[in-house]
């Protein structure tokens, strides 16, 4: 992914400062240990990765909006995002199970700092067990930033590269929402919003506009969009070529997502964004 990296977290310091400068208000962790395993202790591990760049983020820069994306996915050796029960013919996903690590995950996350919490597991029932268990460990009031309609979608591809995330075998369709199924969609956020959802998203975000605007009026819940990895390096490869013009087609892409009703927007080009908002 051209301009992005993994970092250490004093690095992530650094990329933080510069942001913020520019007028980016919020930052969202991703983890990539140096290990993994079968149980993704990685994830919620009080030195891991993420607990360490919040505590760093919010010691020196108190006023940055700091949230963590909850998944286990970067954390296991297979790739998927839950525990995985395999025999000699097939695999499957343990949903119940992995609730409890992503529970664990998100009271660590909320001991080091985290202001918003961002589970992007989709499996069932999430929400409910991971704001229970911040409910219990004293985090009522934090907030939780759900991926609500989380689409298979094929525009993951150079993220899941970045994270070293990709299954080793099999996909994510079983716990991912199916592309042409809006409704389903719709129900997802829904049981989100019961559950304990502050703020619903939908993934990816451009080629799910029409989504984005069902889920704003059917719900006015406060609504993200996520400009994924595919969608930003595609505009840079064009950008590359000569083929596009990066800034007018990076801000077009953007204000479709604005018109289209999400209130908060996920992007890799934030950054520069906020440095062509400066410029005019």
């Amino acid at each position: 992914m051209p301009g992005v990296a993994q970092l250490s977290p004093d690095e992530s310091l650094k990329d933080a400062e510069l942001a913020f400068k520019l007028g980016v208000p919020a930052v969202l962790l991703f983890g990539i240990p140096d290990k993994k395993d079968a149980k993704a202790s990685g994830a919620y591990a009080a030195t891991g990765v993420v607990q360490q760049t919040v505590r760093l983020l919010k010691k020196e820069l108190p006023e940055l909006l700091v949230i963590t994306d909850v998944c286990l996915c970067e954390y296991m050796e297979h790739g998927h995002c839950g525990i995985v029960e395999k025999t000699k013919t097939h695999a499957r996903i343990l949903n119940d199970p992995t609730l409890k690590l992503l529970a664990q995950t998100a009271v660590s996350h909320a001991d080091a700092g985290a202001d918003i919490i961002a589970p992007s597991d989709m499996m069932d029932g999430r929400v409910r067990v991971i704001r229970a268990a911040l409910d219990k460990s004293g985090f009522d009031d934090l907030a939780i930033m759900s991926y609500a309609a989380k689409f298979a979608s094929g525009f993951y591809g150079p993220f899941r590269e970045a994270a070293e995330s990709a299954p080793q075998f099999g996909d994510r369709r079983s716990y991912q929402m199916d592309p042409p199924n809006a409704r389903e969609a719709l129900r997802e956020v829904a049981q989100d919003i019961a559950e304990g959802a502050d703020i619903v998203m939908v993934k990816p975000a451009l080629a799910y506009l029409d989504v984005i605007v069902q889920v704003k009026r059917e719900f006015g819940y406060p609504t993200a969009a996520y400009a994924v990895s595919g969608e930003y390096t595609m505009i840079k490869a064009a950008a590359a070529k000569g083929w596009v013009d990066e800034r007018a087609v990076t801000m077009e892409s953007l204000l479709a997502m604005r018109r289209a009703g999400a209130d908060i927007l996920i992007t890799y080009s934030a950054r520069d964004v906020a440095r062509w908002l400066k410029e005019g």
